[in-house]
């Protein structure tokens, strides 16, 4: 009995001692975030959610039987079930506290602060042009609906009428989105985000602080130094949110890079503040939460061709670049070899992070990669839609070597929205269907380093194949365990709902309600603490002769050649019908 009660306390202590390390703490705090997301938007589910639904599909159903075409009726069914959504106080007021400072073009105040008078001008302008653009939306419905009855009236048999008809429908379909961006533009509401951002801060601040005594760190410096990293943080996303950097793909990102930077490099980053930028706390968090919006059953959406173009090339474009760096080139580095391969060659900076946590990169390291990737996406992001569009490349082609080449998700929905909403839809799929396998990429580069680079303990360790198989657990970052974890269980929830429910539920609340605006601001708070920590002179060795920009050239040129030839031949050669059934949606 004594012995068995020794062996329940050596497995609690073991338990508790997983706590020590900053992976468990990221897992268990984001587990807690998703979990309190999913139970307070199933308790604020209407109990009538799916009969709502049901009755939009009927009406759906019932016209697609009486034209050969989608009808007027058809299209409002579709925009009253799309406008569908859960809400309350309660979750405005969550929305509110994770809200990121506003667009602005010429006076920064306005992204935190706009007043009631402030926002009547800055509609007024706009105003006009919407009431204008209503009435025109409703002069375009009508239009649509005389020529509809003129092909009902044919019976739907005349082939003139109906595609008469057809052209109408569109563009009454294209004016609604006309008034609907001008009504964003006309009727702004005024805010205020001090208090907001000030709660906001105080959470992340006590959420991130409670595990910090049983990792060994000081809680009270964390407390000190947290309220500087969180203000370089605000300022990174109010820079972010100026019209001409957005759209110049200059980011959050990477103005959180360049502001801890500059104070890192010149003034020199206090002790204090240090230990507040926990860079792979806030980024490991992050990408957890991020597992929760890659779903499983998403990637089935685009096919074969999908998975070819994504699941197939990237490995092989990611061991072709890090070869050529390492045999080539030979850089003096291979975490840093490794982490920009898997930046170019997966999906960017998520990518490059969970490289880097696998490879033990250092944090130098990875703000090289990153602030590379960075510059050559927001040029890629306007080169590519435009040299794809000068050539006259079918939009499915074109949005699927967008999704497989350029490396920040939001810069692919970007490059595919200047082709289109077929090459936007295919490119932003792809990519997610890319992300996917950041997990595996993850253990497949903790594997390769425990057993062939990193080899500073081999005589101690052994190799056999149960030895192997604890060496790359002993290394493999755990918090990827956390990203898979979510990514399951959220698209388990997804296929038990149904995906007309799931998107109400979990992707217009759960992930865009509070998921992905909360994992925002841990990646800001990570790139800022990467700066924070980061000296120039430190880099400097990093860009000896020029290989790493040569590096990441070369892995591009890789990239673009080999995902442009899979593409091609999934789409045009071997699956050509998906490519028409794409084109058709």
């Amino acid at each position: 009995m004594e012995k068995c009660n020794i062996e329940k306390k050596n497995l609690k202590e073991q338990f508790l001692d997983l706590f020590k390390f900053e992976d468990y703490w990221s897992i268990l705090l984001a587990t807690l975030i998703l979990i309190f997301s999913l139970i307070t938007f199933f308790l604020v589910k209407p109990d009538n959610l799916n009969s709502m639904i049901a009755k939009q599909n009927d009406i759906m159903v019932e016209e697609s039987l009486k034209a050969p075409f989608k009808t007027v009726t058809w299209h409002e069914a579709q925009i009253a079930k799309n406008k569908l959504n859960i809400s309350n106080n309660f979750i405005n007021s969550i929305k509110s506290v994770l809200d990121k400072p506003k667009s602005w073009v010429n006076n920064p105040m306005e992204s935190i602060i706009l007043t009631e008078k402030g926002a009547a001008a800055k509609g007024l302008p706009y105003k006009e042009k919407y009431e204008k653009a209503l009435q025109n939306s409703q002069m375009k419905k009508t239009e649509a609906l005389a020529l509809e009855k003129m092909a009902q009236d044919h019976g739907f048999n005349n082939p003139q009428l109906n595609q008469e008809a057809i052209g109408a429908i569109d563009g009454w379909l294209d004016s609604i989105s006309v008034a609907d961006k001008l009504k964003s533009k006309a009727i702004v509401k005024p805010y205020n985000h001090l208090p907001t951002l000030a709660i906001l801060g105080i959470f992340i601040c006590l959420y991130f602080s409670m595990g910090m005594k049983k990792m060994g760190r000081s809680t009270g410096n964390f407390f000190k130094g947290f309220p500087c990293v969180f203000a370089l943080s605000i300022l990174a996303y109010l820079l972010g949110a100026q019209v001409t950097m957005k759209a110049w793909g200059l980011e959050y990102v990477f103005w959180g890079l360049v502001l801890g930077l500059i104070i890192s490099n010149t003034i020199g980053t206090p002790k204090v503040v240090l230990e507040a930028a926990q860079t792979e706390y806030y980024i490991k968090t992050g990408l957890i939460l991020l597992g929760s919006t890659v779903l499983i059953n998403k990637v089935l959406l685009i096919g074969i061709p999908g998975i070819f173009v994504t699941w197939v090339v990237t490995p092989v474009v990611l061991v072709l670049t890090f070869t050529f760096g390492d045999k080539i080139i030979k850089m003096e580095s291979k975490s840093l070899n490794m982490v920009m391969s898997a930046d170019m060659s997966v999906s960017g900076v998520s990518a490059a992070i969970a490289a880097a946590a696998a490879c033990k990169a250092k944090k130098e390291e990875l703000t090289l990669s990153v602030g590379i990737s960075i510059m050559f996406t927001a040029f890629m992001m306007i080169a590519m839609p435009m040299i794809i569009k000068k050539i006259g490349m079918d939009p499915v082609l074109g949005g699927a070597w967008i999704g497989g080449t350029i490396d920040s998700t939001g810069a692919v929905v970007a490059a595919g929205e200047y082709l289109g909403p077929v090459a936007r839809d295919v490119a932003a799929t792809i990519k997610m269907i890319q992300n996917v396998i950041i997990g595996v990429m993850a253990l497949g580069v903790a594997a390769y380093w425990s057993l062939k680079v990193d080899t500073s303990m081999a005589k101690e360790s052994d190799f056999s194949f149960k030895g192997s198989l604890q060496e790359i657990w002993k290394r493999f970052p755990k918090f990827i365990l956390g990203f898979i974890g979510a990514s399951i269980l959220f698209s388990g929830i997804y296929s038990l709902l149904g995906t007309e429910v799931s998107k109400i539920i979990i992707d217009k609340g759960v992930v865009k309600a509070i998921v992905s605006p909360l994992q925002g601001w841990l990646f800001c708070l990570a790139f800022t603490s990467i700066g924070l920590s980061t000296n120039f002179a430190a880099l400097g060795k990093h860009f000896k002769g020029g290989k790493p920009i040569i590096l990441y050239l070369v892995g591009k040129v890789i990239n673009l050649s080999v995902t442009f030839a899979m593409a091609y031949v999934m789409f045009h050669i071997a699956f050509p019908e998906i490519t028409k059934s794409l084109m058709d949606l």
